[in-house]
């Protein structure tokens, strides 16, 4: 591809329909939960931070970065990709920085640029501050970081992985490319179109030698549409290979199934946890699969590369990091709340009932047994039995003993 056809495609990404809804134009229009902080540190990308922290939030909450496409903004994408929703359901905090046209004349990350993709540098370095503000100000459980995104925000994803490992417990990447393909522009687009294989070792030793990390490393989940036609499906497989590289993984998939009627594919580690996954959506052009979460609740809005799919990305991005089991519904006040105890299913710790029900099964109850008339001694004197284990009792005991019960 020549440069004036590159340069051509940059002036007119801005302008093309696709863009249209959640995009630039929409700036002024979107109306946000999100709010802006303007000092978070050098800030030598020139981005800017928005976040969205909820009401209510348990003590040391876990923090989501996420990252929009070309053309969007953080409040448009939040907006069609519902963050904030599921943000105020589960009690997690967000995190949504955001390109200025002064860097990048289409509104994307720039993540083929070296300046902007090496640690300590650039973009990435300004994310890396906005995050470590967010830590500051509100608490921030710092084990539990995720980091996802769209498109160029899916490229800068693999950038802040690969270049922070050890801040990230896992992140998820859409319709992006791997780290390390590009180093300007025009190979930035020509792995955008035709995403040429490379070697698994070449793929892992980018990541390998963008930081000192030696491990653990974060854990990744991929998604693509089979029809896209902005970023090649191919980079998907180049993701899914270098962090299986990355995790010593084979290339060959542990487990295969399908969710919402899409395939899935899934590797874990030694310890059983899934560490790489991958999902393709089939006959899905570029952008952000949308659908409902497990309650059937209705996650974001379509728009431009927001793509109603029958799958929400966003639910099962948030079930991959640990986010959805930790949901946080007030619940209105009734006449008989105040009879009621207050437990909280977080911070309150649950004993082990087996092992408050095991040594109940096996004490000696004739001491607690009402007394019986005694038998007349005989000659032969019988081994006494054991009365027959009440298991009523035991349970009402075992549910005292864990503060369940009175």
């Amino acid at each position: 591809m020549s440069l004036a056809k590159n340069v051509e495609f940059l002036r007119r990404l801005p302008k093309l329909n696709g863009f249209a809804g959640y995009g630039i134009g929409a700036r002024h229009r979107v109306r946000s939960p999100l709010v802006e902080t303007t000092a978070f540190g050098t800030n030598p990308g020139a981005l800017r931070m928005f976040s969205f922290v909820p009401g209510s939030v348990p003590h040391r909450p876990a923090l989501v970065v996420v990252l929009h496409g070309c053309g969007q903004t953080a409040a448009g994408y939040d907006l069609g990709a519902g963050w904030s929703t599921m943000a105020k359901r589960y009690g997690f905090a967000l995190l949504m920085p955001e390109q200025q046209p002064s860097n990048n004349a289409a509104g994307c990350f720039n993540w083929f640029n070296p300046e902007d993709a090496a640690r300590d540098r650039g973009e990435a370095c300004s994310i890396r501050q906005m995050i470590a503000r967010m830590v500051a100000d509100h608490g921030i459980n710092r084990r539990r970081v995720y980091v996802t995104g769209l498109s160029a925000g899916g490229a800068m994803t693999s950038v802040m992985l690969a270049t922070y490992p050890e801040v990230f417990a896992a992140g998820a990447v859409i319709a992006g490319l791997p780290f390390g393909v590009a180093d300007n522009m025009r190979e930035a687009l020509r792995g955008m179109m035709q995403s040429a294989p490379r070697q698994a070792t070449e793929l892992g030793d980018a990541v390998r030698n963008a930081s000192s990390h030696k491990g653990p490393w974060p854990k990744v989940s991929v998604w693509h549409g089979s029809a896209d036609r902005t970023v090649n499906p191919g980079n998907a497989d180049e993701i899914v290979k270098q962090w299986l590289d990355v995790h010593h993984l084979p290339p060959t998939p542990m487990s295969e199934g399908t969710v919402d009627g899409y395939p899935r594919q899934i590797w874990w580690n030694t310890d059983g946890e899934t560490v790489v996954e991958s999902y393709t959506i089939t006959n899905m052009a570029h952008g952000t699969p949308l659908g409902t979460a497990d309650n059937g609740q209705r996650i974001g809005t379509e728009g431009a590369f927001l793509i109603e799919a029958g799958i929400s990305s966003s639910y099962h991005i948030a079930h991959f990091f640990g986010l959805t089991q930790r949901v946080q519904q007030p619940q209105p006040a009734s006449p008989s709340a105040k009879l009621i105890p207050s437990v909280s299913p977080v911070s309150t710790p649950v004993p082990d009932l087996a092992k408050v029900l095991w040594p109940l099964t096996t004490l000696d109850h004739r001491a607690k047994a009402p007394p019986k008339p005694q038998p007349q001694p005989k000659k032969a004197a019988r081994p006494k039995s054991r009365r027959a284990i009440d298991v009523g009792a035991i349970i009402a005991r075992a549910l005292t003993a864990a503060g369940l019960m009175k």
